[in-house]
């Protein structure tokens, strides 16, 4: 019955509803599953945006930005910023919602704190289950804004439509050491803080990275020498555009404190949008989505069901001395409790 209200509740947008099902959800509460289950058919109507980047970068303050931009053009925003959990207490200063307060009194807008609680990537692990329930309720702009730890951000480009990864001025060769990890799968590049000096260097380097990814390397950088009467330079030809109909990711300057340049980065946030469905984008990356997710609930089901509901803990913690004395290695150990759960489970049925 608590499914079925909050579900209901729900499909009627009624805010403590939706509180109450996140708290569901996170908590992985009996009945959690089925509600999500039972909203399915709602969801797939929101655009989400991943806004991700090292800490300090000013994420929360240029969503802040963006929430503002997006209710003056008339939309509906939800916003799931998510914080560190601490290694000893466990507990999350959830300070992002705190630096946008500003927000919290529309109505039209609704900001979820979340704690990491270890989970990799800077994302809970149930993160993108949070992001269906608002999907479910009618947002039409889904903002997620992770904590900044560097390449293990991956799991941004998992959850949401557009990866927006946001720098600054100080990153320098930050930008290099990000190379092979999230600097890999952004759509859209900001440098924020950009009236600080160096802006404008570290949007070249991102600049040159991207071209050297699509073979034109300096397409972006003006030349030394202007050739004369159009001809070119030996070893300066004009460099391949880029192939007909693709993505070419902006690097945009942007100053959250001041409120400039997010106009620009709204734009090109719509744009990517249009861009994802009219090339048929769209609908892969979210069937890739819905693949990872259920294969993760597969995972997560599986793990409840080795260690809630079999003899593994028993046999963990009665083979954990003879691996200690060197009689067994964890492997052996692992595969015992491997084929005790296979008999419980031969037996059962």
């Amino acid at each position: 019955m608590q499914v079925e209200r909050l579900a209901e509740g729900i499909r009627k947008r009624e805010i403590p509803a939706l509180a109450r099902a996140i708290s569901l959800v996170e908590n992985g509460r009996d009945g959690f599953e089925s509600l999500l289950s039972a909203l399915h058919e709602d969801i797939g109507r929101a655009y989400r945006i991943g806004v991700t980047g090292p800490p300090g970068a000013g994420k929360s303050t240029l969503v802040e930005c963006l929430i503002r931009g997006y209710r003056k053009a008339g939309k509906t925003v939800g916003v799931i910023a998510v914080d560190p959990t601490s290694p000893f207490s466990g507990g999350a200063l959830l300070g992002d919602r705190i630096r946008m307060e500003s927000a919290t009194s529309d109505p039209s807008v609704f900001i979820r704190s979340m704690a990491t609680r270890g989970a990799g990537g800077g994302l809970s692990t149930t993160a993108r289950e949070v992001c269906d329930l608002l999907d479910a309720f009618g947002f039409e702009r889904i903002l997620i804004e992770t904590v900044g730890v560097g390449q293990s951000e991956l799991a941004i480009a998992a959850t949401a439509d557009t990866a927006v990864l946001v720098l600054v001025p100080e990153s320098g060769d930050g930008v290099q050491a990000l190379k092979a990890g999230i600097m890999e799968i952004a759509d859209i590049y900001v440098v924020n803080k950009a009236d600080r000096p160096g802006a404008e260097r570290v949007k070249r380097d991102i600049e040159v990275m991207l071209g050297i990814r699509r073979g034109q390397a300096y397409r972006h950088v003006a030349p030394h020498h202007r050739p004369e009467f159009g001809g070119g330079e030996r070893g300066q030809e004009a460099e391949p555009a880029a192939p007909a109909g693709s993505w070419e990711p902006p690097v945009i300057l942007t100053s959250a404190v001041k409120g400039e340049g997010t106009e620009l980065l709204i734009e090109a946030l719509e744009k990517h949008r249009e861009y994802l469905e009219r090339s048929g984008e769209l609908e892969r990356r979210r069937r890739e989505r819905i693949e990872r997710l259920t294969r993760e609930v597969v995972d997560r089901t599986l793990r409840q069901l080795v260690w809630h509901h079999s003899d593994a803990e028993v046999h963990l913690a009665s083979g954990l001395d003879r691996v200690l004395r060197g009689e067994r290695s964890p492997y052996e150990l692992a595969d015992e409790i491997v084929s005790a759960v296979r008999k419980e489970m031969a037996h059962g049925a």
